[in-house]
């Protein structure tokens, strides 16, 4: 099971750092016009906050285990992750955006997969 939240941290990790990375370095009305439309319900700080916040999960996914330094992080960072999701879900929701929906809880599952087992039978 190690191994498979390893995998699944590692996903995890990849997509947020993209998705962070985007929202961090691209302008807000970019990413309305490549078809992240939620972004015009929020300012620009907002949206760069929320890259930020994406970022830094996807850093502590990993790092702080690879590194053998604070590893509490880990399962920290993954709930932090359930809780970026759930908010995803709500916003796509009032959108009515259901394809968006399916992909946040998905990876919102993953998140949450990975907080239990680093907070529990699996921790560092």
């Amino acid at each position: 099971m190690n191994v498979v939240l390893w995998i699944i941290a590692i996903l995890l990790a990849a997509a947020f750092l993209a998705a962070g990375l985007m929202k961090l370095l691209q302008p807000r009305t970019k990413l309305i016009s490549s078809g992240l439309g939620w972004a015009e319900d929020f300012g620009d700080g907002t949206v760069k906050l929320i890259g930020a916040l994406e970022v830094l999960a996807a850093i502590g996914l990993i790092l702080p285990a690879a590194l053998d330094i604070a590893p509490i992080l880990v399962p920290l960072a993954a709930t932090g992750l359930v809780i970026i999701m759930a908010g995803a879900i709500v916003v796509h929701g009032r959108r009515k955006e259901n394809q968006m929906i399916i992909a946040n809880v998905v990876l919102l599952i993953l998140a949450a997969v990975v907080a239990w087992g680093r907070f529990g039978p699996y921790s560092f």
